[in-house]
């Protein structure tokens, strides 16, 4: 059961779903550049995105939460992934560490118990959101299926039960109830990776492939998951507008990534999607 308030995002964004596209940014890490991609987006098209993508990397959890409140308090949508190892907590940590998967989720090992003192650092600010009534998209475990991150190095099985033993956490020990779980796959959403629908709400996939709606991981995901909205929850160059529309992939949101991701894109582009009605910017955005 989700909080009031995240459940009626969860029902803003149904309603969303199909018709509209919402537009989301992910920020640079760390509190020093955090805002850059805003300002960018500011000056180029005089609004801003609806959701805010947040990283609790480098455990950055007191600032993660302070610009999440800084968000909600605008009236955007904050979202936030993870890129963490289990020794480490930064990029390199969740590419490089290559846990064993037996060990990890079994209860009373070393390995386990170090996960879950991870976690819960990360369920304890997801927490103190909670008590401000921010509802979190919350995406932990992306791109899984690429097997590039340590997540994903013990297959389908192990990454699905991972997922569920995160889900259970969260929800029955800590009793989050503002989050809204994204399912993130990479690229071309592999079989072999569920870990069963009634433990995330949304699905999505992402890409760097060039400027492309990325309309067949699209259709991907609609055969697995009919009931599921459904993300682009990264991608680099954005496609016209009617592009979305017409090839048949109006995903829920689609988030350029920071840095260059986002500023490779040429400005006419960007403006062309924020003034665009069927997108919806933070000026757009509904109350929820």
């Amino acid at each position: 059961m989700k909080s009031p308030r995240t459940q009626s995002l969860y029902n803003l964004l149904r309603s969303c779903f199909t018709q509209k596209i919402l537009l989301a940014q992910q920020e640079s890490p760390r509190t020093s550049v955090a805002g850059r991609e805003l300002d960018w987006i500011r000056a180029v098209t005089g609004d801003l995105p609806a959701i805010r993508g947040l990283d609790f990397i480098h455990d950055d959890y007191a600032g993660v939460v302070d610009r999440s409140r800084e968000w909600n308090d605008r009236g955007g949508i904050v979202s936030i992934c993870w890129h963490t190892g289990i020794d480490g907590n930064d990029y390199p940590s969740s590419k490089e560490e290559n846990p064993d998967f037996e060990k990890l989720l079994t209860p009373g090992t070393e390995a386990h118990g170090k996960l879950l003192r991870r976690w819960d650092d990360a369920a304890r600010a997801l927490e103190t959101l909670q008590a401000a009534d921010v509802p979190v998209l919350w995406r932990p475990f992306h791109e899984f299926d690429g097997r590039w991150f340590w997540w994903g190095k013990g297959g389908g099985e192990a990454f699905a039960a991972l997922w569920r033993m995160m889900y259970r956490r969260f929800t029955e020990d800590y009793g989050l109830r503002n989050l809204i779980w994204v399912l993130g796959y990479a690229d071309d959403v592999l079989d072999g990776w569920d870990p069963g629908s009634e433990f995330f709400d949304i699905a999505g996939s992402d890409t760097y492939r060039g400027e492309t709606t990325h309309a067949a991981s699209f259709r991907r995901l609609q055969e697995k998951y009919p009931d599921k909205m459904l993300a682009l929850h990264e991608c680099g160059l954005i496609p016209a507008p009617d592009a979305f529309f017409q090839e048949g992939s109006p995903w829920l949101w689609l988030m350029p990534w920071h840095g260059r991701w986002l500023m490779d894109n040429d400005p006419f582009r960007i403006r062309e999607v924020y003034q665009d009605e069927r997108f919806i910017s933070l000026g757009r955005l509904p109350a929820f």
